[in-house]
């Protein structure tokens, strides 16, 4: 599961970066930025795609995509000067509980005999 975490990660922080990409694209207009773009977006949804193998697709697809939101609105804050009225910010509050609450209220399949810690003391005759 740690993997998949990881993976998730990795799709949440190229999903941002490429997005923020399009803004930089707007500004430069230079050719090069639309590749850079269309190729971290790719790498975020194959990274998405990984992760979701082992969790489930509904709180990875809420989880990257609400992380997303939230990470390229900061970056759009201190990066590119952007302003955010009361509404907006109760609305990114919003999409942070929920992704706690979808985060929180997973599921996970019980552990296998061989899979849960054994205490050397309680093998002991």
């Amino acid at each position: 599961m740690l993997i998949a975490r990881l993976f998730l990660l990795l799709a949440i922080l190229a999903e941002v970066v490429g997005t923020s990409a399009m803004s930089l694209i707007g500004q430069s207009g230079a050719w090069w930025g639309y590749i850079v773009m269309y190729v971290l977006i790719s790498v975020s949804y194959y990274f998405l795609s990984l992760a979701a193998k082992k969790i489930a697709i509904g709180v990875a697809y809420a989880t990257w995509e609400g992380l997303g939101i939230t990470l390229i609105t900061l970056v759009s804050i201190f990066l590119f000067d952007a302003n955010l009225n009361t509404q907006e910010l109760f609305g990114l509050a919003l999409a942070i509980v929920g992704i706690v609450c979808v985060t929180l209220g997973e599921s996970h399949p019980p552990l296998s005999p061989h899979d849960e810690p054994t205490d050397p003391a309680s093998t002991r005759g």
